[in-house]
């Protein structure tokens, strides 16, 4: 189950011109945005450790996301 409410997910949709979106349309974009997202997180969590720092911040997303 994904952690990320599916109203937002609907929005998104609609805003890239979706006139209609179904319930597990947006259940699925949710999973797979999360799925996306703690790829990028964990990668941005091993440049921090690697810049020797435990706090993650904006450039270690940055980086991660290339």
């Amino acid at each position: 189950m994904s952690e990320i409410p599916t109203a937002p997910m609907e929005r998104l949709l609609r805003n890239a011109g979706a006139k209609r979106v179904s319930n597990d349309a947006a259940k699925h974009f949710a999973q797979v945005l999360e799925d996306i997202c703690l790829d990028i997180a964990k990668e941005a969590v091993k440049l921090s450790k690697h810049a020797g720092r435990k706090t993650v911040k904006a450039k270690d997303i940055k980086l991660a996301k290339r």
